[in-house]
């Protein structure tokens, strides 16, 4: 099965970096992810972080249409808790005009911060808050041109913006079906084996095909190179991810333990803090590379999407070039084998 490959990047910066140098040096991973044919280069949103500065995607979006020629951009994704969807559709409208075919909105129900920058993005105001089903159901109205109260986001495109739901288990999985909308399951929040594989069979199962559209999966993966299996391994091992069990029911990773503890208690509610490995695929430049061509097969999943562990600039344009080296060989492999 020929693979999709695309990439996620979140502008890291190293300790005593300058923040302008994580956002410059995504500019130019989407135009080497454009050279080496990736199909999408999607960016994230992170707030009030010192590590990953892409804060907003729509605006960061919009320039690297412009420097890129074929690749989808698109976002990995928008918090939208936060946010009107009225405002996004409007905003992912309008980059789909400018760009005709190539927008995509990813959008997620993380805060993609603590709580006090999530209080600070939300206005203050007496009205009820509205859930995020709520808010993806209004936003996919608002892109398919529907009216809802008299509103239509404008401009309306030629071609509309590809909404995603981004999610780590049954219950996005479940949303994204109902929705009718593909989803992207993001293996490096949770690796756990089972959980991807009951939450695309709750996306197979029950998709909502009455909305006149088909299913579609994305897997996203952490990827780890190294000269040895051995190495890579050993480096893997020291990636840690911090789970926050909040009281109330609600769990959120983070990358660092300082920031875990710092996230239980501003939701001034009892919470436990669990370590666990970051789920990684890892190995040298062969083996990563048929390790994701096994779990894209095991699954039946034609795209993934590759976030690299390293922050280093050249490291993760060494991860593209590697991959997408690899995969085309794979794939034209395949095609010689169809015929």
């Amino acid at each position: 099965m020929p693979i999709k490959l695309s990439v996620l990047d979140r502008s890291p910066v190293n300790e005593g970096e300058d923040s302008v140098l994580g956002i410059l040096n995504t500019v130019k991973l989407a135009q080497k992810a454009d050279e080496l044919g990736f199909h999408r280069f999607w960016v994230a949103e992170h707030h009030g972080s010192d590590v990953l500065v892409s804060s907003s995607p729509e605006v960061l979006i919009s320039h690297l249409i412009s420097k890129t020629k074929r690749i989808r951009v698109g976002s990995g994704g928008v918090m939208l808790q936060h946010y009107s969807p009225f405002k996004v559709a409007e905003n992912f409208n309008l980059l789909s005009v400018l760009a005709p075919g190539r927008v995509d909105l990813g959008v997620g129900r993380g805060p993609g911060g603590l709580p006090t920058t999530t209080r600070a993005l939300l206005a203050t105001t007496n009205s009820e808050p509205v859930s995020f089903t709520e808010k993806l159901d209004y936003l996919d109205r608002y892109l398919l041109s529907q009216e809802n109260e008299g509103l239509r986001a404008q401009p309306v495109p030629s071609v509309p913006p590809e909404l995603y739901v981004l999610g780590t288990g049954e219950s996005s999985a479940k949303l994204a079906s109902e929705q009718g909308l593909p989803y992207v399951y993001a293996h490096f929040i949770n690796g756990d084996e089972q959980l991807l594989k009951d939450s695309l069979s709750v996306y197979r199962t029950k998709f909502n095909f009455a909305k006149d559209r088909i299913p579609g999966l994305i897997l996203a993966i952490s990827v780890l190179f190294a000269e040895t299996e051995e190495e890579a391994k050993r480096l893997a091992g020291e990636k840690v991810t911090y789970k926050v069990h909040l009281d109330s029911g609600k769990s959120l990773a983070i990358y660092s333990l300082e920031l875990a503890q710092r996230l239980g208690e501003q939701a001034n509610e009892p919470f436990t803090i669990e370590a666990a490995p970051t789920s990684i695929i890892y190995g040298t430049k062969e083996t990563v590379l048929s390790k994701i061509q096994a779990i894209s097969q095991l699954h039946n999943i034609e795209e993934v999407m590759i976030l690299p562990t390293a922050h280093e600039f050249e490291q993760r344009i060494q991860a593209y070039e590697w991959l997408s080296a690899g995969i085309e060989h794979s794939n034209e492999g395949e095609k010689l084998n169809d015929n």
